[in-house]
């Protein structure tokens, strides 16, 4: 089996995604990287693509034809992954929010310990975010305090985006009935491993608000994801979870 594959969603990335491909793979560990482009009308995949000419072996990229959401750009990517026969499957943005070094940790947290999910997390020590807007850290923070009301989940950062599943993690989990789309997908994700039984560890990390490009986030994704985990807790309710594969 292959090792540890990057899955970076975009769109409209072309300021970014030559440099996070880079950094990637200038780290002391070997990983592949996988693009989902959701055809970037400013010519990110054009990008990728002159950029698989030099990385013949470890970049791949999957096109889109249009914005279908984050939740099931990963969902192609896990599935991907599976096929492909990766230990290892990560989560990552494009826009260096997520600094690429810290790839390094969630990685030894799943394959040198106990953990089937590694989550980088902002508020497991504090808050550890720069350049956001207060309202938006108080957004971000309170949000998660209200899932983990919610669901019951001993899990500080529950939107976070910057993770790292050990294969056996997505082959367990129905990845068809994920529901979400938006940052609901990441607490569903979660929330869905938890439920299974999975070991989960919160590895702090500095978050950095993107300098290029545009933000994707909206007060209409925050709302999916609050009105959402009502839903989410709910279903579980009527669902099995089995226990987890070993």
């Amino acid at each position: 089996m292959k090792d540890s594959l990057v899955i970076i969603p975009t769109y409209n990335e072309k300021e970014n995604v030559e440099h996070i491909i880079r950094k990637v793979f200038s780290l002391p560990q070997l990983f592949d990287v996988l693009i989902i482009d959701d055809g970037s009308p400013d010519g990110t995949a054009e990008i990728v693509k002159t950029l698989q000419k030099e990385f013949t072996t470890n970049l791949f990229l999957e096109q889109r034809p249009g914005k279908l959401g984050l939740g099931t750009a990963y969902i192609h990517g896990f599935k991907y992954a599976l096929a492909k026969g990766y230990n290892y499957i990560f989560e990552m943005d494009a826009d260096f929010s997520h600094n690429p070094e810290d790839l390094i940790t969630l990685y030894n947290s799943c394959a040198k310990g106990n953990y089937d999910v590694a989550i980088g997390s902002r508020y497991v020590k504090g808050v550890n975010v720069v350049n956001w807007p207060m309202s938006r850290v108080l957004m971000s923070y309170f949000a998660s305090k209200y899932v983990r009301f919610i669901t019951g989940m001993p899990i500080h950062d529950t939107t976070a985006g910057f993770k790292c599943f050990k294969r056996v993690v997505l082959e367990t989990i129905h990845l068809d009935e994920i529901r979400f789309v938006g940052y609901a997908f990441q607490i569903e994700m979660k929330f869905t491993s938890w439920k299974y039984g999975f070991n989960i560890i919160e590895e702090p990390i500095i978050f950095t608000d993107r300098t290029l490009g545009e933000s994707k986030m909206s007060s209409g994704i925050f709302k999916e994801a609050l009105l959402g985990v009502i839903e989410m807790k709910v279903r579980s309710w009527f669902n099995y979870y089995n226990k987890k594969i070993i």
